[in-house]
């Protein structure tokens, strides 16, 4: 929820001018959603709230969120069980929600700036992984593999574009070099658990505005493109024979929203600096990254050999069998009688379309890279809907409407 919500604010920081003022409303709405809970969870100084439910109890259920009786238990990260890594990135949402927020809405905005400080000074004060100190109920189902000091640093990041303080500044600095080589293991990652790539992208705006080093902020942000442009002598990424940005891995379909997004947003900095990315010998253009993004929106628009719409509910073909209780099951209207926790498993199990269509969500998409998709809710690595595939994509198709002509070639 948090890398949801810090990824819905940059959509509306960078691209929130083209979306138009009801669209822009609409996301703004969303992100105070996000931030709204994530201010209570944070209320108690020294206490992060980080999750609801036991997940096993509530993962051996298939049922409606109405009819949910699994135990609502709370688990929390302290000064002596810390979780660096999710209060850090709950510092990062609300530090770039408090931007979002900043003429609309300034006390809000500055609730949340203030929020976000003190998130950040906890998750860095304490420093460790939820994985130790949560690990039996968070893992395996939400665990980190990338560590926390991406967290950390991207965190410091958004709470230096929201104040312009030079503490935050050092502080991305200094834990950058003092941690580059682990860094660089991850150098082309983005979602929820890596930051990698998005700090260098987001940083580099400021980096190029000259009076700040661009080392090495500037060359991993162009190292992140040339392993994703198809061309590149040094791609780290695979593209199916439709064009999909495959990488090994449940959930395809985070990967070619989220880099698509960081590829736009990157250059639309490359244009306003006049600068282009060299890949050995290919040289690539702001708008040749504007070409590859926009090939994976139309890929998960339905521009693809299967001609099927990775978003539900949007044009002729799209899943219908989708990993999703509230979806599958019939609506409390239909069947007012309360369904069972093992009851909601025939609904779980049959090869019948879902009952509700849950319009606007993207799923998994295919599993290998042969563009094959199982349009089949018990593979739900490609058939699960997930908000962290939907906040970045709001970003790209911000952009493209913004000029729905721009590079079509």
């Amino acid at each position: 929820m948090a890398f949801t919500t810090t990824v819905l604010a940059w959509s509306v920081l960078e691209f929130g001018g083209f979306m138009g003022g009801p669209d822009r409303d609409h996301a703004l709405d969303a992100i105070r959603w996000g931030t709204d809970y994530l201010l209570k969870a944070t209320s108690r100084p020294g206490i992060v709230y980080v999750q609801v439910g036991d997940p096993y109890r509530d993962h051996g259920c298939w049922e409606r969120p109405e009819d949910m009786d699994t135990p609502r238990t709370s688990y929390a990260v302290n000064a002596s069980s810390p979780g660096s890594e999710v209060a850090a990135e709950i510092a990062a949402a609300l530090a770039s929600s408090s931007r979002a927020f900043r003429m609309v809405d300034p006390a809000y905005s500055k609730t949340l700036l203030s929020r976000a400080e003190q998130v950040f000074e906890f998750a860095d004060k304490h420093r460790g992984s939820y994985n130790d100190s949560l690990g039996h109920w968070v893992c395996p189902f939400y665990c980190d593999f990338s560590g926390y000091t991406d967290e950390l640093i991207w965190a410091a990041a958004w709470l230096f574009v929201a104040t312009k303080r030079p503490y935050y500044w050092s502080y991305v600095v200094h834990n950058v070099e003092k941690n580059h080589m682990a860094l660089n293991a991850n150098f082309g990652e983005f979602g929820w658990d890596s930051k990698h790539a998005g700090i260098n992208i987001l940083v580099s705006k400021y980096v190029m505005k000259g009076g700040i080093d661009s080392n090495p902020f500037l060359p991993d942000a162009d190292r992140f493109i040339c392993s994703i442009l198809p061309e590149s002598p040094t791609k780290s990424v695979k593209y199916s024979p439709g064009g999909l940005l495959f990488k090994p891995g449940g959930s395809n379909m985070q990967h070619a929203a989220s880099l698509s997004y960081l590829l736009l947003v990157y250059a639309r900095h490359l244009k306003e600096a006049n600068r282009t990315v060299r890949c050995g010998k290919v040289v690539a253009s702001a708008d040749r990254l504007i070409q590859v993004a926009r090939s994976q929106a139309d890929y998960i628009l339905g521009s693809n050999p299967s001609g099927m719409s990775y978003m539900v509910g949007y044009g002729n073909k799209f899943p219908q069998r989708i990993h999703h209780r509230g979806s599958s099951l019939p609506s409390v209207i239909k069947h007012p009688k309360r369904i069972e926790c093992k009851e909601g498993s025939p609904y779980f199990l049959t090869k019948s379309p879902n009952r509700n269509v849950l319009v606007g969500a993207i799923v998994g998409g295919p599993l290998n890279v042969q563009d094959h998709y199982d349009d089949n809710r018990t593979e739900f690595r490609q058939s699960e809907p997930t908000t962290y595939m939907n906040a970045p994509f709001v970003g790209v198709l911000a952009f493209f409407k913004g000029d729905p002509n721009l590079s079509r070639t």
